[in-house]
């Protein structure tokens, strides 16, 4: 991580989760983070919206020239990274997997800025939807609005083999023919 707001909020979500995969929602406390939260997010996991905001902060919101709360996170995208970032928010929620990323994004002006997305998942509860959280920061400061997200690079923060196989899933390949991913 390169950006200080990711890195310090990274640090403490690890605090508050202790030994957990990851801390449960109402562990954060916003008071705690008070001078980062203009670049942290929640993201509602429902792919078939798009990952929609549930909260942003007000420089995340600066960013996009519009409050983003209830639009859709993967349509900040260019089309060559949409499916990427969905592929990689699905993994942080359903394999608790915390994830950082490089991206680039066109100002008003049409210059080129550069990004940093960290996303964290929360703890999964009974009968609550699945969320997780992170922090988008520019490390300069765009001249209007901003567009068309790309990656340019991201990774998890784990070990893959330290986290749990994820949940069976069956997938239907073709007929007659079932893959079920997740198992070695």
């Amino acid at each position: 991580m390169k950006h200080p707001s990711s890195r310090e909020f990274f640090a403490y979500w690890d605090g508050k989760r202790a030994r957990a995969r990851a801390p449960d929602r109402s562990e954060i406390e916003p008071q705690a983070v008070r001078h980062l939260l203009g670049d942290i997010f929640v993201l509602s996991c429902e792919a078939d919206a798009g990952f929609p905001f549930r909260v942003a902060g007000t420089r995340v919101c600066a960013l996009f020239g519009t409050d983003v709360k209830d639009k859709s996170f993967s349509a900040l995208f260019a089309a060559a990274s949409k499916r990427e970032i969905e592929d990689i928010i699905s993994a942080v929620a359903e394999d608790m997997l915390p994830a950082v990323a490089g991206l680039t994004a066109t100002s008003q002006s049409c210059a080129q800025i550069h990004l940093e997305l960290l996303l964290l998942p929360f703890a999964a509860r009974a009968h609550t939807p699945i969320s997780l959280t992170g922090v988008l920061a520019p490390f300069e400061t765009p001249q209007g609005p901003i567009s068309d997200l790309r990656l340019a690079s991201w990774r998890y923060l784990h070990e893959p083999e330290k986290i749990l196989p994820r949940v069976v899933r069956k997938l239907a390949i073709a007929r007659g023919l079932m893959v079920y991913e997740g198992l070695r």
